[in-house]
């Protein structure tokens, strides 16, 4: 079935919890349609949701992010069973304690991060160009400021890992960089884009093994409901300042990016990735 109704939609990844059920059910609640992009379950006895569920206005497509064909499966369905999208929150993301490999090969804090969020961008592009608000936000962090040194070319394959300050705000950082780079080519077809930190809070990524130990009890003084971090989503979206594109925000303000200079080339490598691995897995389906 397709849906041609004259709502409000946004797809959000990483809905179903933390930050992302917040923003999910703020916008639920002001009778925006969600498209949720999630690989686990929404919370079975939260009453919105799941009444959502049922009238069709949350809709949910599952997918593991990090296997490009899970995700073009369920990228796939999205394109056949929606007809635009107005807001993309890319918000899905990993922290690990230790270097880990996705099947692609790649570091995975980097694939899931970085690359992900521009895959789903190039693929949701047509439905984003139909919508009203064309708007990408991209849930970066401040953990990328405390960077003392960045290459991209150790990205996909790290050396040494720190938590937190290693692989993880590297691979914000590149998202970012490349979220600054594309701004004005995709501001072309109307859509803006800005990467926002949406700042402490307490979700399953600020308490698992990627936090560094001396955080964990600063966590339960100091870090905020998820709530705070949607909020924050939600006004880079919708808030004061829907012409800017390609900016940082952190604490709502345009921040700086440390090593601007190698901009380009991760947009260049996020790019490359995606034409010769991701858009390759369709081709025998389109040959036959």
């Amino acid at each position: 079935m397709t849906h041609k109704r004259n709502h409000r939609v946004a797809l959000i990844t990483g809905a179903s919890s933390g930050i992302g059920l917040e923003l999910t059910k703020r916008l639920l609640s002001e009778g925006w349609q969600v498209l949720a992009l999630i690989r686990s379950a929404f919370p079975s006895g939260d009453s919105l949701v799941q009444d959502c569920i049922m009238s069709q206005q949350l809709r949910i497509y599952t997918a593991d992010l990090s296997d490009f064909t899970d995700l073009q499966t369920s990228l796939n369905q999205i394109k056949k069973h929606e007809e635009h999208i107005d807001l993309l929150f890319n918000n899905a993301g990993v922290s690990f304690g230790q270097l880990s490999y996705s099947k692609q090969g790649r570091e995975m804090h980097f694939e899931v991060n970085s690359v992900v969020p521009y895959i789903i961008l190039m693929e949701m592009k047509e439905l984003l160009a139909r919508g009203s608000f064309k708007t990408v936000i991209n849930t970066s962090s401040n953990a990328l400021l405390y960077l003392k040194q960045f290459d991209y070319n150790t990205l996909a394959s790290p050396t040494v890992f720190k938590k937190l300050v290693g692989p993880y705000a590297a691979s914000k950082l590149a998202l970012s960089l490349w979220t600054q780079e594309i701004a004005n080519s995709i501001q072309k077809d109307g859509i803006m884009i800005r990467s926002v930190c949406p700042g402490a809070n307490k979700t399953t990524i600020t308490n698992n093994a990627g936090m560094p130990k001396f955080m964990i009890p600063i966590r339960h003084l100091f870090f905020s409901h998820p709530s705070e971090g949607a909020s924050r989503l939600y006004e880079a979206a919708l808030g004061s300042s829907p012409q800017s594109t390609g900016v940082f925000l952190n604490k709502r303000k345009v921040t700086p990016l440390k090593f601007s200079s190698q901009g380009m080339e991760v947009l260049g490598m996020v790019e490359r990735i995606y034409r010769q691995e991701f858009t390759a897995l369709s081709l025998p389906m389109q040959q036959s």
